[in-house]
């Protein structure tokens, strides 16, 4: 019977058949294999980069420019790149500028490499004297700065030496202002925009309210530098150098008519420049160094600042420019005390010009015949006369005028 059964050694019928177990093994280790393949990964010290890491593989390679742009000839460093460069490097390139800048046609470029320098922080405490030195060779010409062609770069230049004015000394302190002064202040008085010129002016009134009294040393010293500029003058005229060599050989010291007394002074000028010499000399060794660089600060401020008065009047035809050089120059009239006595005059001249056009322009004349007043003299001439209404605006049915309203 055994030999007899067909399903000896068979699986009873409820089973799964072999060849369906064959499969689901297969499966579950096709399955077990990315498992163990990833544990076999976090476990190997050198894993195979996967594909994402491909393309950074590639730029592992990149070209070797560097090599060729060092290697290239004419390639030089830019001022910008100046924080890499050797102290001696920058020290040379500020006396190339300083030699440029004095010309006016050299200065728009010349001044843009110094603004260049002072960004990128190479003006520093032991390099500052030869920074300078630029500003110094800039204001060589004390005209040059309002030089309509080279305004806006001195106004650049100066504006951007005030953020390193701590690297300087007292003396460099002090002619940085007087020189910002002119470069800066004296050039926002051409601006066009009304609210620039209104704060300059307000600049300048604080200037002329922190000036010292003037003392007759003052009005002194400022008649004797009067009189070397005249002799400086005559010197260098050929005519009258020849009348000075007759004067010194005739010994003559007689007065003449002159003013300023240029024909006394003249034979004696080499004695005086010895004495000059010899006074600044003791100062310097009683430790008068301090009071002497005050007096030529203040002077110079006082210099500068009777520059700007003078361009502010000159714009006194600009109608939004007159009310606010009204009070200006009625400003330095007021502190008239604080200049010397050549500039006293000076202020004085300008205050009764100014006064006189303002006189004219309350009465509606002018130079040309046409009505010269400005908007707010207009308005407030337009609605002198108007009524005013509580609750609405002028010209309304009220019977309130709006004198009181304007002023």
């Amino acid at each position: 019977m055994a030999e007899d059964n067909l399903f000896q050694g068979l699986p009873p019928p409820s089973a799964t058949p072999p060849s369906s177990n064959s499969q689901l093994q297969q499966q579950q280790q096709q399955q077990q294999q990315p498992r163990k393949s990833t544990a076999a990964t976090n476990k190997d010290p050198s894993p195979v980069p996967p594909p994402a890491l491909k393309s950074a593989l590639k730029r592992s390679n990149p070209p070797q420019p560097t090599s060729e742009k060092a290697a290239a000839p004419g390639k030089r460093l830019r001022f910008k790149t100046m924080t890499d460069v050797s102290e001696k490097q920058i020290l040379d390139a500020m006396q190339k500028i300083a030699s440029h800048i004095k010309n006016l046609t050299k200065f728009a470029k010349a001044s843009k490499l110094a603004i260049q320098l002072i960004q990128a922080g190479n003006v520093k405490p032991g390099t500052s004297d030869h920074f300078f030195a630029i500003l110094e060779a800039a204001m060589s010409s004390p005209t040059a700065c309002t030089d309509p062609s080279v305004r806006a770069e001195y106004h650049a230049l100066f504006t951007a030496a005030e953020d390193i004015a701590d690297c300087f000394n007292d003396k460099q302190k002090n002619l940085l202002t007087t020189w910002t002064t002119r470069a800066v202040m004296a050039n926002d008085l051409y601006t066009d925009d009304s609210f620039v010129f209104s704060k300059t002016a307000g600049r300048v009134k604080e200037a002329i309210s922190n000036l010292p009294i003037a003392t007759e040393d003052d009005d002194i010293e400022e008649a004797a530098s009067l009189k070397d500029e005249i002799e400086t003058a005559d010197n260098d005229d050929p005519n009258k150098q020849d009348v000075s060599s007759v004067a010194q050989l005739e010994g003559n010291n007689k007065e003449d008519d002159d003013p300023f007394g240029l024909d006394a002074l003249i034979p004696s000028k080499v004695k005086k420049d010895v004495m000059v010499r010899g006074k600044k000399d003791a100062a310097s060794k009683n430790g008068n160094d301090e009071e002497e660089e005050t007096k030529r600060f203040t002077k110079s401020q006082r210099e500068g600042l009777i520059i700007c008065l003078e361009i502010a009047a000159k714009r006194y035809k600009t109608p939004w420019c007159q009310t606010v050089i009204d009070i200006l120059v009625k400003h330095a009239f007021d502190n008239v005390a604080r200049f010397t006595s050549q500039q006293r005059d000076a202020i004085e001249k300008l205050w009764a010009s100014i006064r006189e056009q303002h006189i004219r322009r309350k009465q509606g004349k002018s130079v040309t015949g046409k009505l010269d007043v400005n908007a707010f003299e207009f308005l407030q001439t337009k609605y002198a006369n108007e009524k005013i209404s509580i609750r609405h605006s002028v010209g309304g049915s009220g019977d309130r005028r709006a004198t009181q309203w304007l002023g």
